[in-house]
């Protein structure tokens, strides 16, 4: 997750916020804070799209000519980019626009010893009547530490929703948190992921992360030291690797987000509509887990809320990203800029790496329900804070939704 720097926070108010987000394949980032920019639709406030397959069944990717010719304009060669030209960093190179991004399927890329290297990307570093009604611009006091525990292995029968977030970024391989959330065209067949913006798109300052992919139920027996060094792609990824083939943040996140403090915190969210790397028998990522979690876009007021429980595989000391965590809470306000929506905060010890992963409440149908993701907290760690899920989260999931609704 991002870290929180209070003197980073402070700024001058900003106007109503845009309302669209858009639609880029594939991108992933990291525990503290950031966010994508579309064609002429998206300016217009609705979102841009692109779409791209891969198959490299036959040790080929297959792209649209569409998409193709427009890695073309930018100098890019799909071929080329598979045998590693991705790596180039360069500003010319590191595509910002939703419509210019893809994320091409590169099997095996993600073997064990990559995942287990990834690294948490900190490591450098209007409102309606139910929104925290009347809290906007209001923080309350910063709750105390609460200890993140460890989650009872295997991880697919107590969180089978839950996974990990890998991508390369200029800094090299990172990894957040994310959360296998239910898809409105495909009830029952979801292939959608819910994780934070920064985890996908590096905000003002740069463009779309590569090479974006989920392992559900990463280490699901819970290995640890030798063991887990030891493991198997197959032990560690036992339900497989599944590529971002669309994803999208917000455009608040794009335009707004930064490494460091609260700058975009309260749209750093992003959903990724995801394949499986080996194709395999058609099942979707639902279907494979056996689970999904619905989301709840109007997010209860801090009042409604007895407790939320995050989850998340933090990856900075005292922590290694090897296991799952969660933290329950009764959340209280932060508010990072007046003009924004207030963001809900817990107290838990996760640090970076469980950016991304979901804050879920169970509602008065006794029904669990993601309302938020970790985004940032402090560079001492003890709270986190997450943003409240509205309208404009609602668009950007929808818009992943829609532009997959007949495949």
């Amino acid at each position: 997750m991002r870290s929180f720097r209070p003197s980073s926070v402070l700024r001058r108010g900003r106007g109503a916020p845009r309302a669209l987000a858009a639609v880029a394949l594939a991108s992933s980032l990291a525990l503290t804070a950031t966010a994508c920019s579309g064609s002429n639709d998206a300016d217009a406030g609705g979102p841009a799209s692109a779409s791209a397959t891969a198959d490299t069944g036959d040790g080929k990717i297959k792209i649209p000519d569409d998409i193709k010719n427009k890695l073309k304009e930018h100098g890019i060669d799909i071929d080329k980019w598979k045998h590693g030209a991705w790596k180039n960093w360069n500003k010319d190179d590191w595509l910002r626009e939703a419509n210019d991004f893809i994320n091409p399927i590169i099997k095996g890329l993600w073997d064990p010893d990559r995942m287990r290297d990834a690294n948490d990307p900190d490591k450098n570093k209007g409102v309606d009547n139910n929104d925290i009604s009347g809290d906007q611009g209001v923080t309350d006091p910063t709750p105390a530490p609460v200890q993140a525990k460890a989650v009872r292995p295997t991880y697919h029968a107590s969180a089978a929703t839950s996974g990990k977030v890998f991508f390369d970024s200029p800094e090299g391989t990172m990894v957040c948190s994310a959360t296998v959330v239910e898809d409105p065209a495909h009830p029952g067949k979801s292939n959608l992921v819910w994780t934070a913006g920064h985890c996908v798109h590096a905000g003002k300052k740069g463009g779309w992360y590569r090479n974006i992919a989920f392992v559900p139920s990463y280490n699901d027996q819970g290995l640890t030291g030798a063991a887990l060094a030891k493991a198997t792609r197959s032990e560690i990824a036992p339900y497989g690797v599944w590529w971002g083939d669309g994803a999208q943040t917000s455009q608040q996140w794009i335009d707004q987000g930064g490494e460091t403090g609260g700058d975009g915190a309260s749209y750093d969210y992003a959903v990724i509509h995801v394949t499986p790397e080996q194709g395999g028998s058609g099942k979707s990522l639902e279907e494979t887990v056996g689970s999904a979690l619905p989301v709840n876009f109007n997010a209860p007021a801090v009042p409604k809320v007895s407790s939320i429980t995050a989850k998340g595989y933090p990856a900075a000391k005292p922590y290694d990203g090897s296991l799952l965590y969660q933290c329950a809470d009764k959340p209280g306000r932060l508010s990072v800029d007046a003009s924004a929506p207030t963001m809900y905060r817990i107290g838990c010890t996760m640090t970076g790496g469980a950016s991304g992963g979901g804050w879920v409440e169970t509602g008065s149908d006794g029904k669990p329900a993601l309302v938020s993701n970790t985004s940032i907290g402090p560079v001492s760690s003890g709270w986190l804070a997450g943003p409240r899920l509205g309208d404009v989260a609602k668009g950007v999931y929808e818009a992943v939704s829609k532009e997959f609704a007949d495949q």
